[in-house]
């Protein structure tokens, strides 16, 4: 008889971030595949075994979750953030596509999450109060060229942009060529947030006209978002300003 496999996020690091429809699924499993610091996060109990792997294997991390959950265990398959944005939702989904009949069978509840875009613009204020995408600048998985085709279409459509994986020590150069190429699209007014750890201890906010973004400002813990020409900035004595997309079109106007 099949098993379950939840597949859950854990938000952007903030334990109170963890919905409690995320954290009903960590009670009624028994098994837990993860990267390593993911599953950090959980209060596990003793009977709840963890099996951690490295970031990079999510497919073979799904294929050993199914096996497991195929043979009737309650398993759950653990993510950061929302575990269907740039995350193991997709990789648990592949391998059930690509995989032996049986996977078919198991039980699949994929519970929604908080992303780390959601959590650095609700400390902003508003940016994604109008039209947005997510890109991730990741080229391990996409060739590059369609990605920053991507960007400058979205960037032309006045889409607001969230860019996920923008640098890592293998891929140093991408999100320094991303701002080139909107700024030949973008005024260099437009507003850039660098969102790292948003709601953890280290979290680290900083906003900065495009002209002047700062590639070096990010590492693989930060979303980037990157406003349309309608995002405004609105000064606060005494306060941290907030950012936000107003809701209404202008057309580019301010």
């Amino acid at each position: 008889m099949s098993g379950v496999l939840y597949v859950v996020g854990t938000g952007p690091g903030n334990a109170g971030q963890m919905t409690p429809e995320a954290l009903n699924a960590v009670a009624a499993a028994t098994e837990f595949f993860g990267y390593g610091p993911y599953l950090d996060r959980l209060s596990l109990r003793p009977d709840q075994r963890r099996i951690a792997s490295d970031n990079r294997e999510e497919l073979d991390r799904a294929q050993a979750a199914l096996i497991r959950a195929a043979a009737g265990e309650k398993v759950c398959v653990v993510s950061g953030g929302d575990p269907g944005v740039f995350a193991m939702a997709a990789a648990v989904c592949e391998a059930i596509d690509k995989g032996p009949a049986e996977w078919r069978q198991v039980e699949l509840v994929v519970t929604p999450g908080v992303t780390a875009m959601l959590a650095v613009a609700a400390r902003i204020g508003a940016p994604l109060g109008h039209d947005f995408c997510a890109i991730s600048l990741s080229d391990n998985l996409k060739p590059w060229e369609v990605i920053t085709r991507r960007l400058r279409l979205m960037a032309e459509a006045g889409m607001v942009i969230a860019l996920y994986n923008p640098i890592s020590k293998a891929r140093p150069w991408q999100l320094g060529e991303a701002f080139s190429l909107l700024r030949e699209v973008l005024p260099g007014t437009v507003p850039v947030i660098f969102g790292r750890a948003a709601g953890r201890p280290d979290e680290r906010l900083l906003v900065m006209p495009l002209a002047e973004a700062d590639a070096g400002r990010a590492d693989m813990a930060t979303c980037v978002i990157i406003g349309s020409p309608e995002t405004r900035i609105v000064a606060r004595e005494g306060q941290s300003d907030l950012v936000y997309t107003p809701r209404f079109y202008a057309g580019g106007k301010t």
